[in-house]
């Protein structure tokens, strides 16, 4: 019985690593790093399994999108759902894959029409907050 999960244990492990390779792509190391050592519980250790396997080694390693059409639709839809962290962390996942400060922000004046001003609000202040660290770090002129 045993034999018969190794496959299984395999392709996740596959996934698992090509989700890894792709998140510390997008995000970088010290975000993604950060994430982990939130992660390291028993409780919490399948759920970054679960979103390094499926999201990033399933989804981002996927053809048809490239990397920032991805990151923008991210933070498109962490900006509508409100989910503040995770904004600031795909803000900086899209400049790091190519997106400009305009496409950021072009995307979220589409967010507060149709998710409403105060959600835009909101997503600039954290944008804005995340793309001043970015030029703090040199990481963006200016």
């Amino acid at each position: 019985m045993a034999s018969s999960n190794r496959p299984n244990e395999q392709a996740h492990h596959e996934l698992y690593e090509a989700g890894m390779g792709i998140r510390r792509k997008v995000m970088g190391d010290e975000y993604v790093n950060n994430q982990l050592k939130k992660g390291v519980s028993e409780f919490m250790k399948p759920m970054q399994e679960l979103t390094t396997q499926v999201a990033w080694g399933t989804i981002w390693t996927r053809p048809g999108l490239d990397l920032k059409i991805r990151s923008l639709i991210n933070v498109a839809l962490l900006a509508s759902q409100g989910k503040p962290e995770e904004l600031a962390g795909h803000v900086r996942g899209a400049i790091i894959n190519g997106a400009t400060e305009t496409e950021i922000r072009e995307t979220l004046l589409q967010v507060a029409v149709y998710a409403g001003i105060p959600t835009g609000m909101t997503s600039f202040r954290i944008a804005e907050e995340a793309l001043n660290k970015l030029k703090a770090e040199g990481e963006l002129p200016a």
